[in-house]
């Protein structure tokens, strides 16, 4: 039996099972990404054709019937499980390799060595070219397979057109036509939403569709039914043939969808298709004022909740996160062994056009995301599991405040926290809360009711520290009050009754008036992004350049020619750093993204690292930097890595005054100083960093360009967003795969050096072959030949390996490994590696040692 990965059904064939795939999940099935059919392949594919290419190319057991079989047996060992004379010589090749002695394996030939070199020199000059009957006696083994009718045919074009033949099993078929129709309108959805087509522009295409299959394709039909009947000497009147072609024309399922009073003739009529097919949740506009025609759009967040947990995957699995964060544990709500479901949500205001244009700000939008937090991590970074809540004008927000625009979502979440949310699967409620709201600065200081000007008195949100203080103290020495529940409720009193800010609360967070088990003084995380990637890094980076500069160790041009030829790979090739502009000095900022600061400050030692000498002050400030920014960013922290955090920044401060004595700090630094702090309470900040949700609003400022109409954008972009959100629902998986590859190359074991292939045998004695491939991913990371990883340690230090191949046994990823020793340069605050002698190749497991890139 040949099993479905995608669900429960089992085929009697490989045949029947990639008929079962084309006609029941290709397009409207439950993943996006096809798996290959073999039980043992981890390979997934977008395409049809790339599977079946994938199984004619790397599954050579499924040769046609009566083809020949060939194996091949190795004099030196015995071994009898090498299928192609590729994987023969290979063979050979490691007993050479071993120094071992290989006799020749050509007839008449008594040819020794145990040479390598010699050896394929001898192969090329005496036995080039050669065929397999040029073997010896007992070398090469031929059979004829017997004939499998259930294989059925084996060549990618053959399944291909087999398969396109075996649809006439179901021309009778009750469904075919809404099959049909479902793939049709899976086609204009991704016109519309995903290439961002204008719905005119489909429109337009429905109808010449319709014309080109309904009037121009009759004539040829009755054409081809004339020469149909004239070869098999049948004669028919020809009114009888224009009735048939006429009657088959119409009848097609795809001219009746397209026709006047089909399901998908006009935008409006697809629109409500999609909705029955779909069940796509539309968003509800709220009117704020009926006389200046001013609304917000709000998708109902329960509903939306009950249509995300209509999945299995999603209910039987809980992840860690923020879980492992002190504010998590001291909720009794969320921490409780019951299931709970832990929201975050994110605010931020966006321009949809030219901010330097002239509708700069006259369409800037502000939006209100949401993550269900119960998905894995992997799931919770894709952008389809970012989902829309609020979608309104900033200045409407600023005209009617935080209260109103929050109105719809806040009475849903009340319900959550006291109801909770029918899941028909469990057949039970499900309550929740929101654990924090993720923002920048801004955002966060408006929403939470603290003062959002920062150049006032009070500018943090995690204690009561003064902008004049934090010159002269740091938050280690302990002179500042850290914010508590009884504290800023006591602040926000004093500051209701006066009518004025009390130590920077200016009013109540909407949020906490409403929900029970949220609170602001644990609900606001910082956001790494902002206070680091585009605040300090940038900063820094400027004064401590421009010293470097000064002092000639380098020049302005030969910084920005090493930055533009260094070697960049893989990911930082997208991200590799801007150069720096020639006002960056007058400006105090190198400018640029987050992904380009962050690129730039870890490379930053290799570029000039080794023009500065030892003991540079301005040097020593941005190696500490970039070690701050290194364990930031960490998506695991220990007991002594929060505490090292805490000394370094202390340290850097120090370091960065005694630099530049006559510049003030920004309130960012202050942030960084509560760093360790809030490590503790909310767990890894690359948790609750913005970077994802603000490549969220990319997606509504393609849709504001190319549909070129502002009329009541938001609601525009909200039913796109919906459309899109429930089309990826009903087409993808919400449980990512443990490791998803595109390509793998089946070797047998015995092939394997030496000592992989006992690390292989220790763990998987049974089997004979593995799958070998150059790029994978697994738990949200992308895995390729020629990266190093950190695979273990020795006395305190990293272990480090290059990858050579990318090994996948049973679903388990593996790595065949170099091994290297390291140094550690701190110049450059990075390793210098050497190979390992003795220890040169060597297995290692990612379920074991879980390495890093």
């Amino acid at each position: 039996m040949w099993p479905c990965k995608l669900c429960d059904s089992s085929l009697s064939s490989r045949y029947e099972l990639l008929k079962h795939l084309r006609l029941r999940h290709f397009h409207h099935g439950r993943t996006c990404r096809y798996p290959c059919v073999y039980v043992e392949c981890p390979c997934t594919f977008t395409t049809w054709k790339n599977l079946l290419s994938h199984i004619y190319r790397t599954h050579r057991k499924l040769e046609t019937a009566g083809a020949q079989s060939t194996t091949f047996t190795c004099q030196t060992c015995g071994c009898e499980e090498l299928s192609t004379e590729k994987d023969y010589f290979s063979h050979t090749y490691q007993h050479l390799r071993q120094y071992e002695n290989v006799t020749c394996m050509f007839e008449g030939c008594a040819f020794q060595t145990k040479i390598y070199g010699t050896f394929k020199s001898h192969k090329n000059r005496k036995h080039n070219p050669h065929s397999l009957s040029d073997f010896k006696a007992g070398v090469v083994k031929v059979t004829v397979q017997s004939a499998n009718p259930d294989d059925g045919p084996t060549s990618s074009a053959d399944i291909d057109d087999s398969l396109s033949d075996a649809d006439s099993d179901i021309d009778n078929s009750e469904d075919l036509p809404e099959v049909v129709e479902k793939r049709l309108a899976s086609v204009l959805l991704k016109l519309e939403n995903i290439f961002h087509v204008p719905s005119t522009a489909v429109d337009a295409l429905v109808e010449e569709l319709h014309y080109l299959l309904s009037t121009v394709s009759v004539p040829i039909t009755c054409s081809s039914l004339s020469d149909f009947f004239k070869n098999k000497n049948i004669e028919v009147d020809g009114f009888v043939v224009n009735e048939l072609a006429d009657l088959l024309c119409k009848s097609n399922p795809l001219v009746n969808a397209l026709g006047k009073g089909g399901a998908l003739a006009t935008a409006y009529k697809r629109k409500e298709y999609l909705k029955k097919v779909l069940t796509i949740i539309e968003p509800v506009e709220f009117v704020l004022d009926q006389k200046k025609s001013r609304s917000f759009q709000y998708i109902p967040i329960l509903r939306s909740l009950q249509q995300i947990l209509d999945s299995t995957e999603v209910l039987n699995t809980q992840y860690r996160s923020i879980r492992d964060g002190l504010y998590f544990k001291e909720n009794p709500f969320l921490s409780s062994d019951e299931l709970k479901l832990c929201l975050t949500l994110y605010i931020d205001d966006f321009e949809l056009c030219n901010p330097l244009g002239t509708s700069r700000k006259k369409h800037k939008l502000c939006s209100i995301y949401w993550i269900l937090n119960n998905l894995a991590p992997g799931s919770r970074s894709a952008l389809t599991s970012i989902y829309l809540a609020v979608l309104c004008k900033s200045d409407d927000v600023k005209t009617y405040g935080y209260g109103k625009i929050l109105e719809p979502l806040l009475h849903d979440l009340v319900t959550l926290e006291e109801h909770g949310v029918f899941i028909p699967k469990l057949g039970t409620f499900v309550k929740g809360t929101v654990h924090s709201v993720i923002a920048d600065n801004l955002g966060a200081h408006g929403l939470a009711g603290f003062i959002e000007s920062f150049s006032g008195q009070y500018i943090c949100r995690f204690c009561t520290a003064q902008k004049v203080e934090i010159q002269s103290k740091d938050v280690h020495s302990g002179a500042f009050s850290l914010r508590t529940k009884e504290i800023h409720d006591a602040h926000l009193k004093i500051a209701q009754d006066t009518e004025t800010s009390c130590f920077g609360v200016k009013r109540a967070c909407p949020l906490t008036e409403h929900l029970q088990h949220f609170h602001v003084s644990t609900g606001y995380p910082p956001d790494l992004v902002h206070d680091l990637f585009e605040g300090i890094v940038p900063f820094e980076l400027a004064l401590c350049l421009s010293i470097l500069i000064s002092k000639k160790y380098f020049s302005f041009d030969s910084l920005n020619t090493r930055i533009l030829k260094f070697p960049y790979k893989w990911s930082d090739k997208k991200n590799r750093p801007h150069i720096i502009p020639h006002n960056y000095s007058s400006r105090k900022t190198i400018g640029g993204n987050a992904h380009e600061n962050w690129c730039l400050i870890r490379f930053l030692p290799f570029f000039i690292g080794d023009l500065i000498p030892e003991g540079e002050l301005a040097w020593q400030v941005i190696l500490d930097l970039k070690e701050i920014v290194e364990l930031v960013v960490a998506p695991v922290h220990t007991h002594e890595t929060i505490a090292y955090l805490d000394v370094k920044v202390s340290e850097h401060r120090h370091r960065l005054l005694e630099l530049i004595p006559g510049e003030k700090l920004k309130p960012k630094h202050h942030y960084l100083e509560h760093y360790s702090h809030l490590i503790r309470c909310f767990g890894p900040l690359v948790g609750v960093w913005t970077i994802r949700f603000e490549a969220k609003h990319s997606f509504f400022k393609q849709v504001a360009r190319h549909t070129n109409n502002f009329r009541n954008i938001a609601l525009t972009l909200a039913n796109k967003h919906q459309q899109l959100i429930s089309y990826h629902l009903h087409s993808s998986s919400l449980s990512a795969s443990n490791v998803e590859v595109k390509n793998v190359s089946i070797v047998p074991v015995d092939v394997l050096n030496e000592e992989v292939v006992l690390a292989v045998r220790q763990k998987y004695p049974d089997i004979s072959q593995v799958n070998l491939t150059k790029n994978c991913t697994t738990r949200g990371i992308n895995y390729r030949n020629g990266m190093i990883l950190v695979c273990g340690s020795t006395a305190g230090m990293p272990e480090f390996a290059e990858i050579l191949e990318i090994c996948i046994v049973r679903d388990e990823l593996c790595f065949i490994v170099r091994l290297y020793f390291a140094w550690y340069q701190d110049h450059f605050r990075a390793f210098q590696l050497t190979l390992s002698p003795g220890r040169e190749v060597a297995l290692v497991q990612v379920v074991d040692s879980n390495p890093s890139a």
